[in-house]
């Protein structure tokens, strides 16, 4: 069991898994190690994205803008997406396959209609908290383990986050997916590596 260690579970909703609105390929296989993974932890977090309907991420509220392009905004370039993950609907929930039952914090994100929110620890604008770094702190956890959907997007901004609010942090590669944007998945690993993040496989935890 790891002490002063929290698993933070990232995104393992119907919406990023294979039949919904932004499925990520493939990810409904990582859920059994993360299941697993629950063994080893006195402290489990749950992230949630839950969008309002009118959400500035969604390419249909957009004139003329399709899925995956990019629009400017105030705190920078926004990937515009297929509606996903409203809040309220099955798409929003967590996979049912998911047997989490000891995680104590659910953190949903997302939910402004005008920042849209990639990490647990921040929104999009770099400036607006969700509390996960006091609470952590709290509670005396300096490590942790970062798991979900998708590696190069929410896993990772969760992850470079973790580092610079002084965590300790870990990603377990093979207890996530990645949507691979454009080489986006080769992108994000460079980042969170020099950000100081470490690469983990399940094996490395047996």
């Amino acid at each position: 069991m790891y002490n002063n260690a929290a698993l933070i579970v990232v995104d393992v909703q119907n919406g990023f898994t294979p039949g919904g609105n932004l499925a990520v390929a493939h990810a409904d296989e990582i859920i059994p190690n993360i299941n697993q993974l629950a063994n080893y932890f006195n402290n489990i977090v749950l992230t949630q994205d839950w969008h309002p309907d009118d959400h500035i991420s969604f390419a249909e509220n957009h004139a003329h803008k399709k899925p995956f392009e990019t629009i400017n905004v105030e705190y920078g370039t926004q990937v515009l997406w297929p509606k996903h993950c409203v809040q309220g609907t099955k798409d929003a929930a967590f996979h049912p396959a998911l047997q989490l039952s000891t995680a104590q914090l659910i953190i949903r994100k997302g939910f402004n209609k005008n920042i849209d929110s990639y990490s647990a620890f921040r929104e999009a604008d770099h400036q607006t908290s969700t509390g996960l770094a006091g609470y952590l702190k709290e509670r005396h956890i300096d490590t942790v383990f970062i798991v979900g959907i998708a590696t190069d997007f929410c896993v990772a901004w969760t992850a470079i986050d973790a580092c610079e609010f002084g965590f300790k942090t870990f990603v377990i590669a093979d207890a996530t997916r990645a949507i691979d944007l454009n080489g986006s998945l080769q992108h994000a690993w460079q980042n969170m590596l020099v950000k100081g993040v470490k690469r983990l496989y399940m094996k490395d935890l047996a």
